[in-house]
């Protein structure tokens, strides 16, 4: 059975709708968590950012809504709705918000 913050077992979910954004500030919901790994929905108010940082697993960020930089071991990539980006393991990344955007993130928690 899910827990209470999670979403729903054998039912159609819009993404968009769990989380919603907030004036000057980063939202995020765990959808799903497991052994394997974690999605997590996350909203940005526009010019807010998460900085530099890495993590041990394989991260696949999906852009629900609006636009953002991305930027993997030094290298920006300008995402939009509808397009993923792969963020490797032990790779540096940080997330800048463009505009009002949503994403999912899935992290593989296996090699």
């Amino acid at each position: 059975m899910a827990a209470p913050s999670e979403m729903p077992a054998a039912r159609p979910t819009s993404p968009l709708g769990l989380a919603g954004y907030q004036e000057g500030a980063i939202v995020s919901r765990t959808l799903l968590k497991r052994a394997g790994g974690t999605i997590t929905l996350f909203t940005f108010d526009e010019g807010q950012s998460l900085s530099e940082h890495t993590a041990p697993f394989d991260a696949v960020a999906q852009v629900l809504e609006g636009e953002a930089d991305i930027t993997i071991a030094g290298t920006p990539l300008k995402v939009a709705t509808g397009e993923l980006v792969l963020m490797p393991a032990n790779q540096p990344h940080a997330v800048q918000a463009r505009t009002r955007f949503k994403m999912l993130l899935t992290m593989l928690r296996s090699a």
